[in-house]
């Protein structure tokens, strides 16, 4: 292959850093211009320098890459910029706060009750690590509820694909309910800051959790879908205490983030109390669809022969 220079401001970018490039730079107005072999240069002490550099003439001009794929620009009804790359406007929706918030499934059976205090057990020391450190308490909290959505459409998947059968549209349900509740972190970790090791405990927890839950499902369906029922309903009871912490004072009621108004269509002059309230009526939802799709496994039934709640928030 011939070895060159790329033209225009890809090559001065190549000349100011040291760098050689394989394959073409794609600019901002579709220009495409043909670099070289990709070589570093030794120069640590100008390390930083050259990261900021490339970090302009990338937003500014594009990204290096073959393929030509270029980022869609998206924009809001009133024709602003579209700011998140995580989720798209028609991704976004208005939270129903009025669904029943008291109803919860009484454990009759075995399964039923294997599940109801294998998450009463898990919240006890949950309760003495975090007390009132709400914020930081919901962070934990969501990177656990996010897991079993994405396990079980995951299983759902395979299985779907070894039978030659549909879903009844459960692997989209589950996957949208795993998106939801990342959405809760991403949200939340705009309000916390969470310690080195809660963010340890965090990485820990979800290494055994995914693992136990994977095993879970493979297990028993019925028994995995109905502890996170009991988890949601958890989730619930951990959000009003949260709220009456701001009610009182303990908490700021400081501005709702940007990306919560977004997400759930809030006013602009929404609080932290108006994201607690819709993450509240988020949950009440998995806690509907979670013991639902139990009573399916129960009444010895498959998921796919149930239409799934796609889209139910």
């Amino acid at each position: 292959m011939m070895m060159m220079k790329g033209g225009g401001g890809g090559g001065r970018v190549a000349k100011e850093l040291g760098y050689w490039f394989r394959g073409p730079l794609i600019h901002g107005n579709g220009v495409r211009n043909t670099m070289t072999t990709l070589t570093f240069s030794d120069n640590n002490n100008n390390k930083k320098k050259k990261e900021k550099k490339v970090e302009e003439n990338n937003s500014s001009e594009g990204i290096v890459s073959y393929w030509g794929i270029q980022p869609s620009k998206v924009t809001k009804d009133d024709g602003s910029q579209w700011k998140w790359n995580c989720f798209r406007p028609w991704e976004s929706y208005k939270a129903d706060i009025s669904i029943d918030l008291e109803k919860h499934h009484a454990p009759k059976t075995f399964t039923d009750k294997m599940a109801f205090w294998t998450v009463k057990g898990l919240r006890y020391p949950t309760d003495i690590f975090f007390q009132k450190r709400y914020g930081c308490r919901a962070m934990m909290l969501e990177t656990v509820a996010a897991v079993p959505g994405m396990v079980a459409g995951m299983l759902l998947h395979c299985k779907s694909l070894r039978r030659f059968e549909h879903s009844g549209g459960w692997i989209k349900a589950l996957l949208e309910e795993a998106e939801n509740e990342r959405m809760h972190l991403m949200t939340f970790m705009e309000v916390s800051d969470p310690k080195w090791l809660e963010r340890a405990l965090v990485m820990a927890v979800q290494g055994v959790f995914l693992n136990a839950y994977l095993l879970g499902y493979l297990v028993s369906p019925k028994f995995a879908h109905r502890m996170v029922g009991y988890l949601e309903e958890e989730a619930i009871h951990s959000y009003t205490e949260f709220l009456k912490e701001l009610d009182k004072g303990n908490i700021e009621n400081v501005p709702a983030p940007a990306i919560a108004i977004d997400y759930w269509q809030l006013p602009p002059d929404s609080t932290l109390r108006d994201v607690v309230m819709v993450v509240r009526a988020d949950e009440a939802h998995h806690r509907d669809v979670n013991h639902f799709a139990s009573d399916v496994h129960y009444q010895g039934r498959e998921l796919r022969e149930t239409p799934a709640p796609i889209g139910y928030h």
